[in-house]
């Protein structure tokens, strides 16, 4: 009896121990389940992002330790494909070292002056899809060797990246970041340009999209507008599942699910209550991608510019127009900028000058100035054009005196700058009358914006072929379609494409113009130019920096056949790729009637 009363006594004793330890356990648990439920919006987001870069990692660790072609095929689309998925917050957070891991296959060339050069080569994702894809002979060690360094960057990445600190607005220009650098670089092959991939790594940002969405659920009042994102990011990933990479319809995209897009993300703006701490670039209400309320122009203008009055601008639009301000009252700015040809002047180069005249048309929307970027400021332009012997040829001190002498223009800088009538301020009142130049009211913005439905097939198809095939905005990024790189829209390309001093495909000879070279005297920079916009290209023949080519015709065939090098120009740096586009007859119809919808409305702005 004893013995049996110790044996219960002894039972009951172990289901009270695990009772108690069920409910440590269950406590914990809840404990562990509350803390879950209560993370708060950067701490979820942070636990999505390391997920992912210790996958990626992981795919190129393997990468880095194989040594057939087959297994670097598979790891690396592996890591790509996750890459991708990291790509918004990494190219949100971490600019410089999304730019290092997406680089182009093409030497990398910093220059802050004469003395402090650096010229490095990529390691980069795109490094190794060339790599792996297009080399003839397979270069095992250099294969592992970029796959260790970009593991070892993510490493890094994983390891000094916070983002708990994340507020709405940090969230919310994320998402408008990523959905913009899908439409701008992401369907256009930028940065896929062997497996031209770039369509379904689209999708895999929208995936991540669609996490961030569902991590942001609380944070929406409005429970339908959340809903709408679900649908519209599962429409959009529909819509990029297409393995044909050119027939894909850019146009469509754009403006039926980018634009949609930002019309959510301006209604999340208002749900979410959300104030704005600074503006960057794009304009934190902007309606459209193709729109004069997309830029913020103040972005790119000196910090102590006046600003947009009409005073000013008119003030401005008078001495863009006035030949008093040179020597002997010859020329004026509006001598190379005619208003009627988009603002250049029809020569292949103007008397005296080295090169073509840009058009100044959407000049503003960049922040480096000159065919060799030589100008870091629209103020700063203008003094190279007073102090050039075969333009102006006067100086700063001249002008400044040239202007007081008139009482017109005394008394109007009375009223706008307090009596001061400095050079900067006469440079600011001309800048800024350059700065209304940005329309976005062509045929082709008002049709991409629902406005009116006037572009024909071809148009459209042009349009396609410009954004796909053709590759053009690989380097003319959209909306501007110049060499300003969304999504940060800070840094103006410049490129060698080989062009030839007469336009001659037999014996070809490369133009004699070293472009940036003359700048720092970079080796590596010789024949490098600017990529200047295509808006209002109708206007603006003859084309290139030497106004070589007088017809789109003639450019677009120049770029058909590989740039300098189709025509047998050999240059080692060549950026423009090298093998013929096979465009046909017609769609090298439609890429030039697309260019043509580009043209603006001759409506003064003032």
């Amino acid at each position: 009896m004893i013995k049996h009363l110790k044996k219960q006594l002894k039972k009951g004793v172990y289901v009270y121990i695990s009772l108690f330890a069920l409910s440590i356990i269950s406590c914990n648990q809840i404990k562990k389940d509350t803390k879950e439920v209560h993370l708060n919006m950067g701490q979820k987001l942070q636990k999505n992002y390391t997920a992912k870069l210790i996958t990626c990692q992981s795919h190129l660790d393997s990468l880095s330790k194989s040594n057939s072609k087959k297994d670097f095929e598979k790891y690396y689309l592996n890591a790509r494909k996750v890459f991708k998925q990291v790509e918004p917050m990494m190219a949100f957070v971490d600019a410089e070292n999304y730019k290092f891991l997406n680089a182009p296959n093409i030497l990398k060339v910093e220059e802050e002056d004469a003395t402090n050069i650096k010229v490095m080569s990529p390691k980069s994702f795109q490094v190794l899809e060339e790599s792996i894809y297009t080399e003839e002979t397979l270069d095992i060690k250099k294969v592992q060797e970029t796959a260790k360094l970009i593991y070892h960057r993510l490493k890094l990445i994983e390891k000094n990246t916070k983002i708990e600190y994340f507020k709405e607005h940090h969230v919310l220009w994320l998402l408008r970041d990523a959905i913009l650098r899908v439409s701008q670089t992401g369907i256009t092959g930028f940065d896929s340009p062997v497996l031209e991939q770039s369509l379904a790594e689209a999708q895999e940002v929208y995936n991540t999209l669609n996490d961030y969405i569902h991590i942001l659920e609380t944070e929406f009042v409005n429970k339908e507008l959340y809903n709408s994102w679900v649908s519209e990011i599962e429409s959009t990933i529909k819509n990029l599942d297409t393995k044909n990479f050119n027939s894909f319809n850019r146009y469509n995209f754009i403006k039926n699910h980018t634009h949609k897009q930002l019309r959510l993300f301006n209604e999340t703006v208002l749900d979410w209550n959300t104030k704005f701490p600074f503006t960057l670039a794009l304009k934190n209400d902007a309606p459209s991608l193709f729109s004069d309320k997309t830029f913020n122009t103040e972005y790119y203008s000196d910090i102590k510019n006046k600003g947009f009055s009409k005073e000013v601008i008119a003030l401005g639009r008078d001495l863009f127009n006035d030949k008093s301000l040179s020597i002997n009252n010859s020329m004026s700015c509006a001598t190379c900028h005619n208003k009627e040809k988009a603002f250049t002047d029809g020569f292949k180069k103007p008397k005296g000058q080295l090169r073509n005249s840009p058009t100044l048309t959407y000049a503003s929307l960049q922040q480096s100035f000159f065919y060799d970027n030589r100008a870091g400021s629209l103020e700063g332009q203008i003094v190279s054009v007073v102090n050039n012997e075969t333009e102006f040829h006067t100086n700063l001190e001249t002008l400044q005196k040239a202007v007081n002498t008139s009482p017109d223009y005394k008394s109007r800088f009375d009223s706008i700058y307090n009596g001061k009538v400095t050079d900067y301020n006469i440079r600011n009142a001309i800048a800024e009358y350059i700065r209304t130049l940005n329309k976005f009211n062509s045929k082709f913005d008002k049709n991409i914006n629902g406005l009116e439905n006037t572009l024909t097939k071809k148009e459209i198809n042009g349009f396609n072929l410009f954004m796909g095939k053709a590759k053009c905005a690989t380097c003319h990024f959209a909306p501007v379609f110049n060499g300003t790189v969304p999504t940060l829209y800070k840094d103006t390309e410049i490129e060698l494409l080989g062009v030839p001093t007469k336009n001659d495909t037999i014996n070809a000879i490369v133009d004699t113009d070293l472009g940036r070279y003359n700048v720092f005297k970079t080796e590596e920079r010789k024949h490098f130019f600017k990529t200047p916009t295509v808006r209002n290209i109708e206007l603006t023949a003859p084309y290139m920096h030497n106004g070589v080519y007088t017809t789109l015709e003639e450019v677009v065939d120049f770029y058909n056949r590989g740039g300098g090098a189709g025509i047998g120009i050999d240059l080692e740096l060549q950026t423009l790729p090298p093998t013929p586009l096979n465009l046909s007859e017609i769609e090298k119809e439609d890429l030039i009637l697309f260019m043509k919808s580009l043209t603006d409305s001759t409506k003064e702005n003032i």
